[in-house]
């Protein structure tokens, strides 16, 4: 059993950079893949970034496009993900989850998700 806590959103401005951090408990936090998900009004939650134990990392390329980027502090039990240039369509809940399969990006691979925290983009 993982649980899962997200902090760090908040309203800024388009060009604006954010970092999410998402705080896990429970064991073997390491074994785990951890995604970044977001979803917006009135659309599905759609991936954005995963991060697996051994540090791979994929991503969503087209709208991410290089300006996030993903990492974990295995000895805090913490996943962030950094978010630089921010656009006005990246306003959405972000939500983070573990997964025990290597490298998945559905969400219905995750078991476990954290709250999530809004993140809203001014133009």
């Amino acid at each position: 059993q993982v649980q899962l806590a997200e902090s760090g959103g908040g309203l800024v401005q388009a060009g604006d950079s954010l970092r999410l951090s998402c705080a896990a408990s429970g064991r073997a936090f390491s074994s785990y893949t951890m995604g970044w998900f977001r979803q917006a009004p009135g659309k599905e939650r759609e991936f954005v970034a995963t991060i697996s134990w051994n540090r791979i990392s994929t991503f969503n390329i087209p709208f991410v496009k290089g300006r996030f980027t993903i990492s974990r502090d295995n000895a805090k039990n913490t996943v962030y993900l950094q978010m630089n240039s921010l656009e006005p369509e990246d306003t959405a809940v972000y939500y983070c989850a573990a997964s025990q399969r290597y490298g998945v990006r559905d969400p219905s691979e995750y078991p476990y998700w954290g709250q999530g925290t809004q993140v809203t983009v001014s133009s």
